[in-house]
């Protein structure tokens, strides 16, 4: 029987709830299997598991979507708020809620309007992000020494950027193929900026000093993979210097914006990444004649300023005539300095050798032989005199008292300063020893057998001899038992009383 077949009366059959959903499950499934719906994109939902979900709607329904896990990387667009998109898939209805949705296989942006404006609400995202701001940009190297491409490694694109180089200035150029259009371009091209990032300078595989990412010109929907934010954030991100060349002059992507450069054609990229080489020769030519033409008229400044010296500068004779003047004017004179000072060195000659006279040298002799005379005779007697004085100053020190009186009394004076430290001294090192021996007696009491004795216990002696044993005591006879409180003698049953002998007392017993 048909679940929807009318029936009259009361006699309708009964159906469960169950089966109510899997009969419209089935019937949306097997009417509907595969449809393309348009519409505009709103709540969106990545899900922790991976699932997506997210709404269509129009101006009067909304309806639901998902795409699991495995889907989402083959949706081709990533679905965003406000975005208007064709969404194609399986329309599939749950039982526990009974509720359908659009199991989403596929997405594309509807119309190029959509796109532009899809476009728009990206570039507004990233440049308030800073990705487009200048001053993060970096400076292209002048002259680098190797140069990777990003591109398809087939067509004109390719072609053009080796023969511009070689052209221009032959350089190693390092090619990463990529897919230049459709889904895979995004991942590919990202991919491709970042493996390139990666390499480690001087390796096997060299580091290029500079990135070409090219492609010919195309639609917008040829392009699009330019325009994925992928693309846009890895080549921002790019530490080496990054040229975008997509597409003609008047197509502009994402990645022109966070590129470094932007090169309207892929030609136009690879004259901006090196110079002219003919350019460069003629370049240095012109440096090295300017080089030349600057020293020789460095060297020609310098001679003439050195002949302008010359001829300021006098003669080696004008130099010489007044030193000339003053050494003829010395050796004139010089004669008759030498006869005056000889005039002069005579006559004081004369002077001193008239004073040198045999008699007035005996003179002068007996003079002091007269003095040597007069002094030994008064010589003895004032020696004499001398003597005696320091003999009755000694005797006068020695007989006085007063110094030895004066001495004893400071002496006494400071022995009675010092006398009560000594006493202070003196006490208490008596003191402290005193404390030492008082120890040494608390010590001496605490290891003797007196304080065994206080406890009970008693000393057996025969004697000097110490009694240990009953046999011992019986063999001695009469015995001497001392207790704490002083000493008792006993006599044995079997030993014989013995006198007493007097024994000197000991000044501390034992117990050995």
């Amino acid at each position: 029987m048909d679940l929807f077949e009318e029936t009259d009366g009361d006699n309708a059959p009964e159906f469960t709830v169950s089966e109510i959903a899997g009969t419209v499950r089935r019937l949306i499934e097997g009417e509907m299997s595969y449809v393309r719906v348009r519409g505009e994109v709103g709540r969106v939902t990545l899900a922790r598991s991976g699932h997506l979900y997210f709404d269509l709607k129009d101006d009067k329904s909304v309806l639901s979507c998902m795409s699991w896990k495995g889907q989402v990387p083959g949706l081709g667009t990533m679905p965003e708020e406000g975005m208007e998109i064709i969404a194609e898939g399986k329309m599939t209805a749950s039982g526990f809620s009974s509720k359908f949705a659009l199991n989403a296989v596929r997405v594309a942006v509807a119309g190029e309007g959509a796109l532009m404006a899809m476009l728009e609400r990206r570039k507004k995202k990233l440049a308030a992000e800073g990705l487009f701001d200048e001053d993060r940009k970096k400076s292209l190297p002048y002259l680098p020494e190797i140069i990777g491409v990003i591109t398809s490694p087939q067509g004109a694109v390719i072609r053009d950027i080796l023969h511009r180089l070689r052209d221009r200035f032959p350089r190693k150029v390092l090619i990463w193929p990529v897919a230049v259009q459709g889904e895979a371009c995004a991942p590919q091209v990202a991919n491709a900026i970042r493996g390139f990032n990666a390499l480690t300078p001087g390796g096997a595989l060299p580091r290029p000093d500079l990135i070409i990412v090219a492609r010919g010109g195309g639609s917008i929907e040829d392009l699009w993979g330019f325009n994925e934010e992928i693309v846009a954030r890895a080549a921002a991100e790019s530490d080496i210097p990054l040229i975008s060349a997509v597409g003609h002059e008047t197509d502009t992507t994402l990645i022109d914006f966070t590129s470094d450069k932007r090169a309207p054609t892929p030609t136009a990229a690879a004259e901006l990444a090196v110079p002219v080489r003919l350019d460069l020769l003629a370049w240095v030519d012109g440096q090295d004649a300017r080089l030349l033409r600057a020293i020789g008229q460095g060297v020609s400044r310098r001679k003439e300023k050195l002949r302008d010296l010359v001829r300021i500068l006098p003669r080696a004779d004008t130099l010489l005539n007044e030193p000339r003047q003053r050494l003829d004017r010395a050796d004139e004179a010089l004669p008759r300095a030498l006869r005056q000072t000889v005039e002069r060195r005579g006559a004081r000659v004369a002077q001193l050798a008239s004073a040198l006279r045999p008699a007035t040298l005996r003179a002068r002799l007996k003079s002091e032989d007269n003095r040597l005379a007069e002094w030994s005779g008064r010589l003895a007697p004032s020696l004499t005199r001398g003597i005696l004085r320091r003999k009755d100053r000694l005797q006068a020190a020695r007989l006085r008292s007063t110094p030895l009186l004066e001495k004893v009394a400071r002496q006494r004076k400071d022995f009675n300063a010092l006398s009560p430290k000594l006493d202070a001294a003196f006490a208490a090192r008596i003191a402290r020893s005193a404390e030492k021996v008082d120890a040494l007696d608390r010590v001496r009491r605490s290891i003797g057998y007196e304080e065994t004795l206080i406890r009970g216990y008693s000393v057996v002696r025969a004697g000097e001899a110490i009694v240990t044993g009953a046999k011992a005591a019986k063999a001695a006879g009469n015995l001497e038992i001392q207790f704490r409180d002083g000493r008792v003698n006993v006599t044995t049953e079997t030993g014989a009383a013995k006198p007493k002998i007097p024994r000197k007392k000991p000044d501390q017993g034992s117990l050995f």
